[in-house]
């Protein structure tokens, strides 16, 4: 698969032009001041649990919606377009899910909202990631079902251990939740798969595993009211650069 996508590319590749590089790079140096700015010099809040201010989160998850859109523009009419458009497309959503998370919007059951939202988000991060598998793929992958099979048991389990354990009874939320978790472990199964066929996206199948591991963490939180020092730091030290790997997955092949 490596050679026939390199073939592809190179057959009909548009390239970034010089102020493309220079916004995309200047756009991940910004994203990455602050993330590590607002941790560093952010205040640590009463319940010690977080120092990155809101803004400092926003904005970086809103450069990379930025980040996103300009790779769409700049795999116009090669065979990476439709690629392009699914993940500027499942990052903006994401940004909107962040919107709904931080509670700006105040809206009523916002954690509903937010995994809306995320979950929409990551039925297009699938739709890029499987298109570019069944594009390039010689003949079906026995892996498909070993990998598969692994992400799934893992966010299984991981939904048990973050979400349920210890819980007297299950509710609605609590099976949106399992819903969202298995979506987000097909996301990462079918990264992951797209990587072991095509190197090139190895940052795609990592970006996919942190988002799950941030988002359990998340769970944790939200659902058994687990706290620890910085911990919604640490979930968007996760989180981000997930985003991050993932929008820019095709640095390498543009």
């Amino acid at each position: 698969m490596v050679w026939e996508l390199a073939q592809a590319i190179s057959k009909n590749k548009p390239g970034r032009t010089h102020v493309q590089r220079s916004i995309l790079i200047y756009l991940l140096a910004g994203w990455a001041l602050l993330l590590v700015g607002g941790f560093l010099f952010g205040k640590l809040n009463r319940e010690r649990t977080q120092r990155m201010p809101l803004w400092t989160r926003l904005l970086s998850s809103f450069m990379l919606v930025i980040a996103a859109w300009l790779w769409f523009a700049t795999a116009q009419h090669s065979v990476l377009h439709r690629y392009a458009a699914a993940i500027a497309i499942g990052m903006s959503l994401g940004f909107l899910g962040d919107i709904f998370m931080a509670r700006i919007l105040k809206l009523p059951r916002y954690l509903l909202w937010g995994m809306l939202t995320f979950g929409l988000g990551h039925l297009f991060y699938i739709t890029a990631f499987w298109g570019m598998v069944e594009k390039f793929a010689f003949g079906f992958d026995p892996r498909a079902i070993g990998v598969t099979l692994f992400w799934l048991l893992l966010g299984l389990s991981g939904w048990y251990f973050a979400v349920i354990r210890k819980q007297e009874q299950v509710q609605g939320l609590h099976i949106a939740a399992l819903a969202y978790a298995l979506l987000l472990c097909t996301t990462a199964a079918a990264a992951t798969l797209l990587a072991l066929q095509a190197p090139v996206f190895l940052f795609s199948a990592i970006g996919a595993a942190l988002f799950l591991l941030s988002d359990l963490i998340l769970s944790v939180r939200l659902f058994r009211q687990t706290h620890f020092y910085l911990i919604n730091d640490v979930v968007w030290l996760l989180y981000g650069p997930a985003q991050a790997m993932i929008v820019y997955s095709i640095w390498h092949v543009m």
